[in-house]
């Protein structure tokens, strides 16, 4: 099966959980066998809370800088760095400076369960 989007024809779903956030479902998982592709955005001054999912994360940032939580460690992220998130490690995401932070975000196929676990 061939697939060929434009990001700019997918609408945004903004996310419940946090401020400022959105997401594209770039690749869905039924049209991919195996991982789907997201893009989230973050506004600058927003956040996405501490919580955990029961899949892991694989993610590359497109532009932006934010704190980034993953377990007992706090790094800043920006655009270039990748970062792999294991299935049930608490994380969260605040941004730092005045750009929307921006990250692609693959997940592999299957439920994922996601459990807020600080505002």
């Amino acid at each position: 099966m061939f697939i060929h989007k434009k990001i700019d024809t997918i609408e945004p779903t903004l996310q419940k959980a946090g401020k400022g956030v959105a997401m594209k479902m770039l690749l869905s998982p039924d049209e991919s066998p195996n991982f789907a592709m997201r893009n989230f955005t973050i506004d600058a001054g927003g956040h996405m809370p501490l919580h955990t999912n029961t899949v892991e994360h694989e993610q590359y940032v497109l532009s932006g800088r934010a704190e980034v939580v993953i377990g007992d460690r706090t790094i800043e992220a920006g655009a270039g760095d990748v970062l792999l998130i294991p299935a049930g490690v608490p994380h969260s995401y605040k941004t730092l400076g005045d750009e929307t932070y921006s990250f692609l975000c693959l997940v592999p196929k299957g439920t994922d369960i996601i459990e807020v676990l600080a505002c």
